[in-house]
């Protein structure tokens, strides 16, 4: 499985951004998506995750209510929309893949990382 993140960048409090997430191998649509965050000093933190085709999600507590995870099946793609940003969501993002019955929020349940992509939230 091969994972590319992207769509990260600069954005004032109250902000939108969407994340994008491509993937791509033989049986990555077997596998649950997540996305976690890591801010500088501080250890990598679960975000969100969801399995493709369906509705099923799960959310950090932090972020309930402000983003939303979702998948694309015809472009292989997990997106992760982020409103109402605030400067503690400044973070390197990275899109992950679990080969889990459940959506974890463990990052050690997690095989395959992309790239992270940064966000960075003024206030």
């Amino acid at each position: 499985v091969q994972l590319q993140a992207s769509g990260g960048g600069l954005v004032q409090a109250g902000g939108s951004l969407r994340l994008s997430c491509a993937a791509s191998g033989r049986t990555f649509r077997s596998y649950v998506m997540g996305w976690f965050r890591q801010a500088p000093g501080k250890e990598r933190e679960f975000v969100a995750a969801t399995r493709w085709s369906t509705d099923t999600t799960r959310y950090a507590d932090s972020v309930k209510g402000r983003f939303t995870i979702s998948s694309d099946n015809a472009k292989n793609t997990v997106y992760l929309q982020m409103n109402s940003l605030k400067p503690e969501d400044t973070a390197v993002y990275y899109c992950a893949a679990a080969p889990t019955p459940n959506l974890s929020g463990r990052t050690y349940d997690y095989a395959y990382w992309g790239q992270g992509t940064l966000v960075t939230v003024s206030s």
